[in-house]
């Protein structure tokens, strides 16, 4: 490379921020362990609510939309923590609670109106 120092130093500088930002951006071990623990607990909770079928439905929700399904999940989860839930949800309610999600998002509909111009050529 070139003996000019300035440019080394600039160098030096640079490679200094940029894995000083590599270190902050990564999530420590600690971060990703308790990050592990809690997907675990939810898994452990939905096992302990969820029949195996709605389990599975589920599943296949998350396959094509992972945001719904996360949905379900977060209300099923809280169902249970508040104690509302009398016993397993069963496939049917899934399906139930799927359909009431869809009904909640409102639907956009795009209208285009064109303008009638008369030609008299």
């Amino acid at each position: 490379m070139s003996d000019d120092p300035e440019l080394e130093a600039i160098r030096r500088k640079r490679m200094a921020e940029l894995q000083s930002q590599s270190a902050t951006s990564r999530p420590s071990g600690k971060d990703e362990e308790e990050q592990r623990n809690a997907i675990e607990r939810r898994k452990g909770i939905l096992l302990q609510i969820l029949e195996p079928e709605a389990r599975e439905r589920l599943s296949r929700v998350a396959l094509v939309k992972p945001e719904k399904a996360r949905q379900v999940e977060d209300s099923i989860i809280r169902a249970a923590q508040m104690g509302a839930l009398k016993s397993r949800i069963d496939e049917q309610r899934i399906i139930q609670m799927l359909e009431q999600m869809a009904d909640n998002t409102s639907k956009t509909t795009i209208t285009i109106r064109r303008k009638n111009y008369d030609d008299d050529d």
